[in-house]
């Protein structure tokens, strides 16, 4: 049986959500979060670089989101949940299947860093780390999110979904990016297409299924996306 390498409050929530929309059988095997919230090092014996998530099938290993969603859809998809290929809304769902991780997290990400930088350095520079880190995100960072805000807005105009009027993996792909952004930008808050889209999500009776099997996804936990104190252990894998 198909098995997904679940770490908790993880962006592998994404993968049982595809899972559940296929209807396929599967089993979930659940790792902690250290108190740092980083991985255990028990990862690191199903993939090397110790991530999640990662799945097995029939002892093939996949790890990352994207190929994951993409050997999902081709093996077991029977066509649902992607456009027709050669279609325009095909191109569309390329685009957004790998924007998700390519384009869309990289900003938030380096965001939720800078924004801890000043409480992981020596109290005696504070003053300096968090100046610097400020004018990083206030000069280069947030007018990034907000180019990124503006695109994922006009494309859901289109149709709703990022790929057109039907729902495919491209909106699951692109449901992290989306709901990191609602949970910390005043921008994506007060964007109603994003918060339509996030309500539409939510009501699919799929994503209730995985939420109901493994929690709440991460931007349901905000400490997840809080600058975390170098006190903390750090003797687990990243």
């Amino acid at each position: 049986m198909l098995t997904v390498h679940y770490l908790e409050k993880s962006r592998a929530h994404r993968i049982l959500w595809l899972l559940e929309e296929l209807g396929l059988e599967y089993r979930v095997e659940t790792y902690e979060r250290g108190a740092d919230y980083r991985a255990p090092e028990s990862l690191k014996r199903v993939h090397p670089l110790g991530k999640s998530p990662v799945i097995e099938d029939d002892g093939q290993v996949v790890a990352e989101s994207g190929a994951i969603l993409e050997y999902l859809l081709a093996r077991h998809g029977e066509g649902r949940l992607r456009p027709a290929i050669g279609s325009a809304e095909w191109v569309r769902y390329l685009y957004w299947l790998h924007a998700a991780e390519g384009s869309a997290m990289p900003p938030l990400v380096m965001r939720l860093v800078f924004a801890s930088i000043p409480q992981r350095v020596p109290f005696f520079i504070r003053p300096v780390a968090k100046m610097i880190s400020v004018g990083a995100i206030k000069s280069f960072i947030d007018p990034q999110l907000r180019t990124q805000i503006a695109y994922w807005s006009g494309e859901l105009a289109q149709g709703g979904w990022f790929a057109g009027q039907d729902f495919t993996a491209a909106d699951i792909a692109m449901s992290y990016p989306v709901e990191a952004a609602l949970s910390r930008l005043p921008e994506a808050k007060n964007n109603g297409r994003l918060v339509a889209f996030s309500e539409a999500i939510k009501a699919r009776p799929a994503y209730r299924r995985a939420e109901d099997r493994v929690g709440a996804p991460p931007a349901s936990h905000p400490e997840l996306f809080q600058p975390r104190s170098p006190k903390r252990s750090r003797t687990s894998a990243a």
